[in-house]
């Protein structure tokens, strides 16, 4: 498996959010597939619809861990992307386990491998990811890698969870992947 070089992020952030799909994302020894992200840049919906202290990390950084807490219980793994200036994150809403299956089950408490990772706050809290990966480089505590996976067809739909630039379809899954969320 080859790790993704860091000019893979620095790229617009909705083609880098569809090629992360089928993509593998190692961390604390466990991995799992990409299977849906979701689009995030200078729009209503975003964090970086204004720079503030929370969302630099969207300005002045790709290629980035951005880990942020919704709802105030669940947190968030993204990817910084686009050109230093311009914000952009891919939010990884859904992946495939791999490898580590075991401790994902004990870290999520249940034996259901098809809920086991299939949103946001379910695959942190499978594969540990924590606030404390918030600003590392890619590479550093998460790593990506391309094994060589082609995806067979990308759906694309509205974002979940939004009420803002709802008419932008920057979701991006699997068609037919098991692990997708089930949210429409």
């Amino acid at each position: 498996m080859k790790s993704l070089p860091a000019t893979f992020f620095a790229r617009n952030t909705v083609q880098v959010a569809q090629d992360l799909l089928g993509k593998v994302i190692e961390v604390n020894s466990m991995k799992a597939r990409i299977v849906e992200t979701e689009a995030y840049g200078r729009d209503p919906a975003s964090h970086a619809f204004k720079k503030t202290p929370r969302s630099s990390l969207m300005f002045d950084t790709s290629g980035h861990v951005y880990v942020y807490l919704i709802y105030g219980m669940y947190e968030c793994l993204n990817f910084t992307t686009e050109k230093v200036g311009e914000p952009g994150a891919v939010l990884i809403r859904a992946v495939e386990p791999l490898q580590g299956m075991e401790r994902m089950k004990k870290k999520r408490k249940t034996d259901d491998v098809d809920n086991l990772c299939s949103g946001p706050g379910k695959l942190c809290q499978a594969l540990g990811i924590t606030r404390k990966l918030n600003g590392t480089k890619v590479g550093i505590g998460v790593n990506v890698y391309d094994d060589g996976y082609k995806v067979a067809k990308i759906m694309s739909s509205s974002r979940i969870g939004i009420k803002d630039a709802q008419d932008l379809p920057w979701r991006f899954f699997i068609e037919g992947n098991r692990f997708v969320s089930r949210a429409s």
